[in-house]
């Protein structure tokens, strides 16, 4: 039987991501041809931040060039796309709007299905694209630790498609909080990597200086974040230092990362001992940050009998590999949406 193709699309913040999933019905086993994405950083470092104008139209210019590659690089041609897939959110109105419209204008030119897809949801199903971009079997039931610029959250996953959120940030996200961490050091956006980055230079055993950051909601017997009082610390304590060389900025960027690290897994090993969960997969943008990765691994491992599984770093970021894992489950459920009914949604949520 010809394998179904899928063509995916994903606009929500600054990235322009197209990507083609071929799967088997019988199978339900995929394979990604191709996760093209243009990224805009290097514009918005210029204001440290995502401006959404400025995105939305970088996303119009870039949408119809990045989707023809993407087919190009799977070596198909749009006649042969059977399945449409877009991120309808949450994210930036106006870049969503983008990639929505793009969605409904094909599916509706080609008759094609339509699938909308949560943007959470492909964050939290990411690590499925296992070795090779192949779908990775996993048991149920799972728990995902979603950690990006935006959101930060606990998933229970009853089943593909049936989740419970269990906790989310209720102020800062990990991802905002790198990102404001390191403006207020003077680093490079995005602040992820910038602030990973300077860790890796810090040697506790030859520090002059013990810098100490709260661990915020760490004993909290929910399963809610905070990050916010973090990033207020680090600014704290920059304007009580003063000025700062590359030894503190060193420090300081290895504890915030710390800080965040020992949060995200006490809080993730409690919960996956509490539900007895099989399986645990990280993703979101912050999922890349290789500390983190290493931490959370140890952890499981001493702590759990669960498979971990992680995304290649190609689905960490926004990008449409992600979205089409999600949407092939929603096909496989036979979840399509007419075109005329399905809209771009900044504040849809997973669950």
């Amino acid at each position: 039987m010809k394998p179904v193709c899928l063509l995916a699309i994903e606009s929500s913040a600054d990235e322009t991501s197209a990507a083609v999933l071929f799967g088997g019905k019988k199978t339900k086993q995929f394979r990604l041809a191709s996760n093209v994405i243009y990224s805009q950083i290097k514009i918005h470092q210029k204001t440290g931040g995502i401006v959404p104008e400025v995105a939305a139209r970088n996303h119009i210019l870039k949408i119809l060039p990045i989707i023809e590659l993407a087919l190009a690089k799977a070596k198909i041609n749009l006649k042969q796309v059977d399945v449409i897939a877009v991120t309808a959110g949450p994210g930036l109105i106006t870049s969503l709007m983008i990639g929505v419209d793009t969605a409904k204008a094909l599916a509706f030119t080609l008759k094609k299905p339509l699938i909308a897809v949560n943007h959470m949801e492909g964050h939290l199903l990411s690590a499925l694209g296992g070795k090779n971009f192949q779908f990775s079997i996993f048991n149920l039931p799972a728990l995902g630790l979603i950690v990006s610029g935006g959101h930060t959250m606990l998933v229970l996953v009853k089943k593909i498609g049936e989740y419970k959120i269990l906790g989310e940030t209720v102020d800062d996200a990990a991802g905002e909080c790198f990102d404001k961490v390191a403006k207020i050091m003077k680093l490079p956006y995005p602040g992820g990597p910038s602030v990973a980055q300077r860790a890796t230079k810090f040697k506790v055993k030859n520090a002059k200086l013990r810098i100490d950051l709260p661990r915020p909601m760490l004993d909290s017997k929910n399963y809610n974040f905070s990050f916010s009082g973090l990033k207020t610390a680090v600014l704290y304590k920059v304007r009580e230092l003063g000025k700062l060389n590359n030894d503190l900025i060193n420090q300081i960027a290895y504890e915030t990362q710390q800080a965040i690290i020992d949060v995200l897994v006490a809080k993730t090993i409690r919960a996956a001992k509490e539900l007895k969960v099989k399986t645990i997969l990280l993703g979101g943008g912050v999922s890349a940050n290789t500390k983190l990765r290493a931490v959370l691994a140890a952890e499981i491992k001493e702590n759990l009998n669960s498979r971990f599984l992680i995304p290649d770093s190609s689905l960490t970021t926004d990008n449409a590999g992600m979205i089409a894992i999600a949407a092939w489950f929603k096909f496989l459920r036979g979840e399509t949406v007419p075109v005329s009914k399905i809209r771009a949604d900044p504040n849809w949520e997973i669950a």
